[in-house]
């Protein structure tokens, strides 16, 4: 009976089973010798010699579990706990570099230098609450701007270039990490091993620089960053796009983000091509006043306390300073800069011997960005001497003998010329 059972029972599997079908395992347990016979999709029946019995049992069953908004909340609440940048205190050169990148990314980042301890990596990570959200073609994982073709990967821009409807998000702007033991598959992409052994398909997984396309790409202490990493680092950036060559699969997709970096010049030099990909430099030493120092000590150990509540005491800062950026981008394309002062720029970077025009470039763009910033349509003599140093302090060629300080040869240069 048991046999015609387990007989029938195949023959009912085998007619009835369909492609979505859930998985079953079924075995009919004898006792002496052990088989198994697999059927279609998983179904597997263990045969015994001996009495009969018939064990049926269901496994990997498809489930489709929508998530639902509590579960998004516990899981926001769960994450790490990140400083405000509101209380950040002091350090204002390094904060504005990093708020003038957030309103025009093609300055093209910020390099932060300066002593250990300085509270770098602190101040770039804790820029995360402040990030406005940008448009994205939904379930591109190259953040695809669904308006610029330049901003697409090569699937979404034939879609568009079809007339196919894009499904557009919003998201907010990225901030990715990029360790300094970062293998150069995990920062460019590789080869879906999960789709190549189940499906038997050359796929492509994203890297790091995928994710970072349209955001931060963040690289702490990034003068011990290994060579080969700079180089791809220094392609992306040059190009705004990553080519992979891997196992047969070339494909491209869009990098363009904004490099930021910190280190400690103790530690080592940075290599001047990587250097000069840098939009603008900071300079952070140091905090020597008493009242100050304690000020801080003070609010990190609130901080360290009771994150939350620390967070909740910064929350109408954070917002104002969220609302101060938004209208900032919404008001760049209007703001104007006179013919007579980027004369005077250019001027002062040929008097300099800078090297190429990304710096007449960057500081254009720098000086626009803090009008902006400070709600005004037109570019001031003042908003470039304040963004001017750190536009050009990195690309001045290093005389081992100077003992002046680049930046203030900068502002020497820039007096003379505006005067």
């Amino acid at each position: 009976m048991a046999s015609i059972i387990g007989a029938s029972s195949t023959s009912l599997f085998t007619s009835r089973h369909t492609k979505h079908s859930p998985s079953f395992s079924s075995s009919t347990t004898l006792s002496g010798k052990c088989c198994w016979r697999k059927l279609n999709d998983g179904i597997r029946f263990r045969l015994k010699s001996g009495r009969n019995r018939l064990g049926l049992a269901i496994r990997n069953v498809a489930t489709q579990v929508n998530p639902t908004e509590q579960v998004k909340n516990l899981a926001k609440e769960n994450q790490r706990p990140v400083y405000p940048f509101a209380a950040i205190v002091g350090q204002d050169e390094m904060k504005l570099c990093l708020l003038l990148n957030v309103i025009d990314p093609k300055i093209g980042g910020v390099m932060i230098m300066g002593d250990r301890g300085t509270g770098k990596s602190t101040t770039v990570r804790s820029l995360v609450d402040l990030l406005p959200e940008i448009r994205v073609v939904s379930g591109d994982p190259f953040n695809s701007d669904p308006e610029d073709p330049e901003l697409m990967a090569l699937e979404v821009r034939e879609k568009a270039l079809r007339g196919e409807e894009l499904h557009v998000s919003f998201t907010k702007i990225n901030m990715v990490d990029l360790p300094l033991g970062a293998t150069e598959d995990r920062v460019c992409g590789t080869i879906d091993i999960e789709k190549a052994l189940t499906e038997g398909v050359k796929a492509f997984e994203p890297g790091l620089l995928a994710k970072a396309n349209r955001g931060i790409l963040y690289v702490d202490e990034v003068n011990l960053l290994d060579d080969h990493l700079v180089d791809v680092l220094l392609d992306s950036a040059a190009s705004g796009w990553n080519t992979v060559e891997r196992e047969g699969i070339s494909i491209s997709h869009p990098a363009r983000f904004i490099l930021i970096g910190s280190g400690n010049p103790e530690e080592g030099e940075l290599r001047p091509q990587l250097l000069d990909r840098f939009g603008m430099h900071a300079q952070v030493g140091t905090v020597r006043d008493a009242e100050l120092r304690v000020k801080i000590v003070e609010e990190r150990a609130r901080f360290d306390r009771n994150p939350k509540d620390f967070r909740e005491s910064y929350k109408e800062e954070q917002e104002k300073l969220q609302q101060q950026i938004s209208a900032a981008r919404s008001c760049l394309p209007q703001v104007q800069i006179d013919h007579d002062l980027r004369v005077k720029i250019s001027k002062v970077c040929a008097e300099l011997n800078v090297d190429g025009l990304r710096g007449d470039i960057v500081t254009n763009r720098a000086a626009k960005a803090l009008a902006a910033l400070k709600g005004r349509d037109k570019v001031t003599a003042e908003d470039i001497a304040t963004v001017i140093p750190n536009c050009l302090r990195h690309r001045l060629r290093k005389d081992p003998l100077e003992s002046i300080d680049s930046g203030l040869l900068v502002i020497e240069k820039f007096y003379e010329v505006f005067s």
